[in-house]
């Protein structure tokens, strides 16, 4: 055995040295390595080339590369938004680089559907935002982070509840139907779960893609524009521990209309109104008053229903001059309770606590990298039985298992407590247990809680007793909301979400030939919620029933399997090709057990083993998918021309067999000036680059009709509730009319754009034109009940948005001790309904909305108001005559059949404006957004503007109310007081008002300590800061907030909260 491994190794010592002088002569060493940029993350596309020769290569997906080289030449790095650099080759065979970004924002690595590109070859609509943009900002969901800063994002604050959605809508609304939502990608995966379970402090980057061309390859799903979130990972090199925590107290950040707060102010009010209408009656000024005040306290003609006042036997509250008596005292005792008024908003409305903790490790070597995080959040919102807790913990890591294969993971898991009490969202905006609404609403003589005799507040169980103005709870019945009291029910009934999340994807990649790189990654979500209602058995609503229960089990799960394979190579390095190929499937799941019954064994438990009564239990089960194949290819010339085109054939389960598949596909071209001879005299001008793209993608995102905004996987079936006992089944109940003729709705959608960097690039931005057609537009059509069903789905017609958006960032000063940028932002979006279904002739009127060909989808349907008659102070409408002649009428029900279409409501133009300074350490921020030239629907402020007739008796009045009209006041534009009106608040173009707003998002000042204190104690950073958020709105009055809806505004909605926090970040 010896002899035979001598003989081996003299037979290779051999044939080493017969090879020797071969390679002495031209020695050629397999040269590899990884480029990335300052913070470790890889970057793709980097040429790399042997100085003086033509061999070269770029690098690939991970920045990976390899080539020949000898010792002693040069390898030069090159990328453009980068420095390039030198490398002289050693003796070593591994060389990893690292290049330093150039001052240009702009040039850098984006993601983009199914990898990544560099800035410079974007042909398509993308902009970036980065984690610093995130860090410091309070935020329970990421999407609020970006609210005003990329231009052609508009978010809309439906809810402000700890962890509740918002509306974002990229580029306009692209249809009638309203499911309108962008799609979340996170790390390459599309993601079905809630925002809320991602925590911003995990995020790297938020990348917004806009238009066809960078959105075709995720198919129907991105139709209406996609987020791409890129969690954080590690870096290779030495082991990083950060730290953050903030503690802060929240707020309202709208408070209420400038209503009435003085319960003297408001009795002499409903009395001139209850007066008023008795003098209409005829009865003499003597008499009405007397009645007028035997009317007040009572619950019929405008009546309050309460007595708060105490007065001496005989005398009169209010005297014949409208005035309170001036010797009425407020308080009032009927012998067992005493009634005095509280002040609802100050007692319902709370400035609670909001805590965050978030801890992270990250690090890495050659061979791979990690990233663990766990962080900690409690925000208890501004009213009791609100708020949000999370749990969570990431890890994220990949390793090199051999020079052609990688393997990652990314997975998450989220402990969640949601506290979201019923009605207070816009499904509840009339409701009695909506707090906004009753609080905001309410007037300011009404006792919140019970009162014995002695005047202190009744207590059950140690908790105060509240006053539901039923006639139970007191002696009284309220007129405003009788059987109503939201803070009594955030105190007494439940209402949480308990849920675990788990998202995670995985991947492996494999490297067979130097530039192709084929991937298998796959996206799994499971969401386990747990929904847990009681409503209590001591008073309210709940109380006539022995108390209520309600339980749910909720899962979601989604699945994607993405098959990928992406080839670069270039072609005398001057021609550089992208290809990418693959297919991406995906399936969702959502299961609902329920069950709820009424009278509680236990008043303080919500378990349905609990109760004894009315007992029911349901379930259902949705399923969808989609599958897509897909392909696109890259391409530049000399880094100066590109081009892309992308092609996607995409099926959906939301249509009939025959209607699923279809074919969408986008092109894009890009020119970089900049590049060009003719250019380099023109000094000013650092960078230059136009862009164009065109192309189709489809849309299947259509939604059951109503407010509850629920979407609607099955639209081409019939769907039914089933029906039947005593194990009979009976026909079922028609619940949904489907549609199997309905199809794919369709986008056609062109970008014309430029990216520039002027001044020595103090100066860059982009300017885009911008256009998206949609037709055959998916819709609930409205039909008669006498169908048997209230709407039917069809495709209606076609819709175009198109507009300018303009993104400027400019570097006022910029060196070692100053650094203070501004950044401005502004949409310009029209939207045309060009055709609707012709069954509709050119029209489609739904309640207060229409829809007309030629015409905005943001106009509204209303009576049109006329003014106050001078002479009697009614309010006045506009009809027509029999022969067509425009006349105004106190009839409001005439006025109804003459409505008119209002303009277009949308605003002009929004967007935002921020600016960043640093020097000396010190560090200060803030961001503001805006909308000018729309209008809104001001609903919240026409509920305040009632004659006091007895449907709206009891509801606060806004102090504008104090200039209606009068017969010394006979010009005002508000119509009198009157018990008797019941139209002085109708719905009509009255309400309108302008949208316009300047909203002041975020402010933060921060300081970091020098290095060479820090460094004494074993850190390499800490900095101190405070943030507010949300801190304030201007707008056309106070109480109205525009964000809510391009349409209308309420005040019946969580408020969205104002958050101020201090805190402290360390890295170790």
């Amino acid at each position: 055995m010896r002899k035979n491994l001598l003989k081996l190794y003299l037979f290779l010592t051999f044939l080493l040295l017969c090879v020797s002088p071969f390679r002495l002569v031209a020695q050629e060493n397999q040269i590899k390595g990884i480029v990335s940029e300052v913070r470790g993350e890889p970057l793709a596309g980097v040429n790399v080339v042997v100085k003086g020769t033509t061999r070269g290569t770029v690098t690939d997906l991970n920045g990976e590369y390899s080539l020949e080289a000898k010792k002693g030449e040069t390898l030069v790095f090159s990328f453009i938004g980068y420095d390039s650099k030198e490398i002289v080759v050693g003796n070593l065979s591994t060389i990893h680089v690292s290049l330093d970004e150039s001052a240009l924002a702009l040039q850098e690595v984006v993601a983009i559907g199914y990898g990544k590109l560099k800035s410079s070859q974007v042909t398509s609509s993308i902009t970036k935002v980065s984690s610093e943009d995130l860090e410091d900002r309070p935020v329970t969901r990421v999407d609020q982070t970006i609210q005003g800063k990329i231009a052609g994002v508009y978010v809309q604050e439906t809810s402000g509840a700890p962890g509740k959605s918002l509306n974002v809508k990229v580029r306009g609304t692209g249809s009638i139907n309203y499911g309108a939502s962008p799609l979340y990608v996170v790390d390459g995966v599309p993601y079905d779960g809630d925002l809320s379970s991602i925590n911003s402090a995990d995020i790297e980057t938020m990348t917004v893609l806009k238009d066809a061309a960078s959105t075709a390859l995720y198919g129907a799903r991105g139709a209406n524009g996609i987020i791409m979130i890129t969690t954080k990972r590690g870096t290779s090199g030495k082991a990083r521990i950060n730290f953050d925590a903030k503690w802060g107290a929240n707020s309202r950040a709208i408070k209420t209309y400038d209503v009435m707060t003085s319960p003297k102010n408001y009795i002499e009010t409903a009395y001139q109104s209850i007066y008023n209408s008795q003098i209409s009656l005829g009865y003499s000024p003597e008499d009405a008053n007397i009645r007028a005040n035997k009317i007040l306290p009572s619950e019929a003609s405008g009546g309050l229903g309460y007595q708060v006042y105490t007065t001496a036997p005989g005398e009169l509250l209010v005297g014949s001059n409208g005035k309170l008596n001036p010797n009425a005292t407020l308080g009032y005792s009927d012998g067992q309770y005493y009634y005095t008024p509280d002040n609802w908003a100050d007692e319902t409305f709370q400035n609670n606590l909001r805590q965050e903790y978030n801890l992270s490790a990250s690090g890495g070597s050659d061979k791979g990298t990690y990233y663990f995080a766990f962080g900690y959040l409690d925000d208890q919102g501004v009213i009791s039985g609100s708020g949000f807790k999370r749990l969570n913990g990431r890890f994220k890591g990949d390793y090199k298992l051999y020079s052609w294969l990688k393997i990652g993971a990314n997975v998450s898991y989220v402990n969640t407590e949601s506290r979201y009490p019923g009605d207070q969202d816009a499904n509840a905006t009339a409701s009695s247990g909506n707090a906004f609404y009753i609080a905001n609403n309410m007037a300011p003589i009404y006792p919140l809680y019970v009162r014995g005799a002695d005047k202190q507040i009744l207590l059950n169980n140690g908790r105060k007793v509240y006053d539901y103005g039923d006639g139970q709870s007191t002696n009284f019945s309220r007129s405003f909301m009788s059987i109503a009291n939201p803070s009594g029910d955030l105190i007494y009934n439940k209402r949480e979400y308990l849920s675990d999340v788990i998202n995670a994807n995985w991947f492996a990649e494999i490297t067979p030939i130097t530039g192709l790189t084929i991937s298998a990654r796959y996206g799994l979500n499971i969401d386990n919620t747990r929904q847990n209602e009681m409503g209590n058995a001591y008073m309210g609503q709940s109380a006539s029933y022995g108390g209520t229960a309600y339980q749910a089990a909720i899962r979601t799960y989604g699945f994607d399997q993405q098959y990928v394979a992406n080839y670069q190579f270039a072609l005398k390095d001057v021609h550089h090709f992208d290809v990418t190929a693959g297919y991406d499937g995906y399936s969702y799941e959502y299961t609902l057990l329920e069950g709820s019954g009424q009278n509680l064994y236990n008043p303080e438990s919500f378990y349905l083993g609990n109760v004894i009564d009315k007992f029911t239990i349901g379930g259902k089960k949705d399923l969808y998918s989609t599958k897509g194949f897909f392909g696109r290819v890259n391409y530049s010339y000399n880094d100066t021309y590109f081009g892309n085109v992308s092609y996607r054939r995409d099926a959906s389960s939301r249509f009939a067999p025959e209607n699923r598949w279809g074919n969408f596909w986008s092109a894009s071209v890009a020119w970089m000036l900049t590049r060009e001879s003719f250019m380099e005299d023109i000094t000013w001008v650092n960078m230059l680059k136009f862009k164009a793209s065109f192309g189709q993608q489809g849309n299947d995102d259509i939604l059951y009709p109503g407010v509850l905004l629920e979407k609607n996987y099955y639209p081409w079936l019939d769907q039914y509730k089933m029906t039947g006992a005593n194990g009979t089944f009976a026909d079922g109940t028609l619940l949904y009319k489907g549609n199997p003729d309905i199809t794919w709705e369709t986008s056609t959608s062109y970008n014309i754009g430029a990216d520039f960097g002027l001044f020595n690039n103090k100066l860059n931005g982009s300017i885009e034109y911008f256009g998206r057609k949609s037709k055959d537009m998916l819709y609930n059509r409205p039909t008669a009940g006498s169908l048997g069903y209230t709407a039917v789905p069809m495709n209606v017609g076609s819709m175009t948005n198109s507009g300018v958006e303009i993104d400027l960032n400019y570097q006022i000063m910029a060196n070692k001790k100053f650094n203070w940028s501004v950044n401005l932002n502004a949409t310009f979006v029209k939207n045309k309904i060009n055709k609707l279904h012709p069954d509709l002739n050119g029209k489609l009127i739904d309640s207060d909305r229409i829809y007309e060909e030629g015409e905005s989808m943001y106009r509204m349907y209303l009576v049109d108001y006329a003014g106050v008659d001078e002479k009697t102070g009614e309010a006045l409408y506009w009809a027509k005559d029999d022969n067509g002649n425009a006349i105004k009428t106190s009839e409001y029900s005439t006025a109804e059949n003459y409505k008119v279409a209002t303009d277009d409501m949308m605003p002009t133009v929004y967007g935002g404006l921020g600016t960043t300074f640093e020097a000396y350490g010190f560090d200060a921020s803030i961001q503001l957004s805006y909308q000018l030239g729309g209008k809104i629907y001001d609903t919240g402020y026409r509920r305040l503007m009632h004659g006091g007739a007895s449907s709206s008796a009891g509801w606060n009045w806004h102090k504008d109310i104090y200039n209606a009209w009068t017969p010394e006041n006979p010009t005002s534009n508000i119509p009198r007081l009157n018990a008797s009106d019941k139209y002085t608040n109708s719905a009509s173009t009255r309400w309108l008002t302008s949208s316009d707003y300047l909203s002041i998002n975020n402010i933060t000042v921060g300081y970091t300590l020098p290095q060479q204190l820090v460094k004494k104690v074993m850190l390499d950073k800490v900095r101190v800061y405070f943030t507010a958020d949300n801190v304030a709105l201007i707008s056309a009055r106070k109480g109205l907030d525009p964000r809510q809806s391009y349409i209308s505004a309420t005040t019946a909605l969580y408020t969205p909260i104002r958050t101020i926090s201090g805190g402290i970040s360390l890295t170790f």
